[in-house]
This record gives C-alpha cells, structure tokens and sequence, in this order.
C-alpha cells in the first residue's frame, strides 16, 4: 500500500471506530454475556456461579413460563394475521386516486407515531369496562340482544383479545410499506388483465399478490419477531409485570423482565432470552420454507 492508501485507510477506520466501538460494547458483549450467564445462577449481586443446563431444565417444569409462553403464541396468532389483513387493505385503499388521497394517508399512518405509552394510556380509557368509548357504542347493541358488554382488560377471557384489538392500531408502518409496494406494481399489467377481462377480484390475487410478495414476506417475518417480543403496551396497561388478569397477559417477554429485574435471576432470564431467540429463529425459517415457493422477485 502506498503512504496516501494507508493514510486513506486510517482515516476510515478512524471514523468507523465510534461504530465499531458501540457495537461491540453495547450489542456483542451483551450478547456474549448473556449467552454465558444462561448457564449460571446469577442474581447480579453476587458473582455468577456455573450451573450448567440447569436453567434450561427448569423451564420444562415452571408452569408460569409455559403459560406466558402460550399467551405469546396466542397474542401472535391473532394480531399478526389480522394486523397483516387490515395494513394491507389499508394500503390498497389509500393507493387509489382519490381528491385529498395526502390527507387521508396521513391520518392512518398518525397512530403509528404516537409514543407507546401515550397510545397505551388512550386505550386504556377506550377499554375502560364502565365509562369506556368502545363500551359507550357496544352498550346499545349488546342490550338489544341482552348481554353486557365485557370489561376487557379486567376479564382475563378479553384480556388478549383488547390486546389485538389494540395492535391494529399501529399497522401504520405495515402499511406504508405495502403502500410503496403496490405502486411499484407495473401499470401494463393491470391494463393487460383489464382487456383480457380479468375482473377485481382476479387483478388482486393473479397481479398484485404475487408483485408484492416479496413485501408480505417481509411484513410477515419482521410481524413475527415484533408480536414475538411485545411488551411496553401491555406493562402500561395491565399495571406493570404481573400480567394481570389472572397473569392472562403474563407474555414472554413480560415474564422475562419480571426474572430479570424483580426477581434478580438474571441467569433463569438470560436462559429464557436465548430460548426466545432459538423459538423466533424456527419461526423464521419455517415461514421462509412455507413461503419461499410464493414469493417472486420480478427483478
């Protein structure tokens, strides 16, 4: 190498080492660390002590961790379809040329900036079982057939359910995404379709599921990852870590939290990490086999 291309390497590194530095300090090492504190019993106030796969076998046998792990599953089988379902038809409504169309992709995309915790706060009240909005408009309807309307969050058979119904709130994201996916959607081919008869239904499943496919994958496997890990909605409401109504929205990460920082066993918890970690890395990969003969790349 000459002088300048050493001095030009140098230099590059130099502005690469703040990067290099916060990802080694802040994300590897704690990686590295977790993965080696899973097999001690470690309290944070004592040195870890080398126990092996002994936090891996009490797993099997703590009933609270398989059923926050079950409310996981349920809360994801749930909110990830029917949050897909509403983004997508969201996205599909405001790609039409409609006057105002700006306006109207503004107010759907809103929700998803508004802060965690303060969206969390707003439907709390929403689900409020005596003097909430939603229980305001069900009253009428649910008296005529002579049911009460359920208290939500304080029932814990519509615990989980308000939860979903709370996700999609925040499709927003999901939706510019498939937004930008169905504009890039070549125009000759719904033209083509249109001469050759196809009619609306058949324009969507033939032309703009399978051009946008690669987008739905996407939105699937970051969908998986994201109801996978949910956590600061439901600590807000539920009133912190216990995962109340009768822990029916005890979720795994929820629980995770509670090992680590209340109860102080941050090996039982970092055990449960990596676990979370190998169940959402199997999630992926299967989705990926499921899909892989659906998804085109028109490139």
């Amino acid at each position: 190498m000459t002088s300048r291309e050493k001095h030009d390497l140098r230099c590059g590194l130099a502005f690469c080492a703040p990067w290099f530095i916060g990802l080694g300090v802040f994300m590897m090492y704690p990686v590295v660390a977790s993965l080696f504190y899973s097999f001690c019993d470690y309290s944070v106030l004592q040195s870890p002590v080398w126990i092996g796969l002994e936090n891996y076998h009490r797993m099997a046998g703590d009933a609270v961790f398989w059923q926050s792990l079950k409310n996981t599953l349920f809360y994801a089988a749930l909110s990830l379809p029917l949050g897909m379902i509403v983004s997508l038809l969201l996205a599909m409504l405001l790609n039409t040329q409609v006057r105002g169309m700006t306006v109207f992709r503004v107010i759907f995309y809103l929700p998803a900036i508004i802060p965690i915790v303060a969206g969390s706060m707003l439907w709390l009240w929403i689900f409020n079982g005596q003097y909430g909005l939603l229980n305001w408009a069900l009253r009428p309807i649910l008296g005529v057939l002579g049911q009460a309307p359920p208290t939500w969050l304080a029932d814990p058979a519509w615990a989980k359910p308000a939860l979903v119904l709370m996700s999609l709130w925040g499709v927003g994201n999901s939706m510019v995404i498939y937004l930008a996916g169905l504009q890039d959607v070549p125009k000759e081919l719904y033209e083509s379709a249109e001469i050759d008869g196809a009619n609306w239904w058949g324009r969507l499943w033939y032309i703009t599921l399978p051009m946008i496919s690669p987008v739905i994958y996407f939105n699937l496997i970051m969908g998986i990852i994201g109801t996978l890990q949910v956590f600061t909605q439901v600590f807000v409401m539920t009133g912190g870590a216990e995962g109340a109504p009768a822990r029916s929205t005890l979720f795994y990460a929820l629980y995770l939290f509670s090992t680590a920082f209340y109860d102080l066993r941050m090996g039982y918890a970092s055990a449960m990490a990596w676990v979370l970690f190998v169940l959402i890395v199997a999630l992926t990969i299967l989705a990926t086999k499921l899909t892989e003969k659906w998804v085109y790349y028109s490139g």
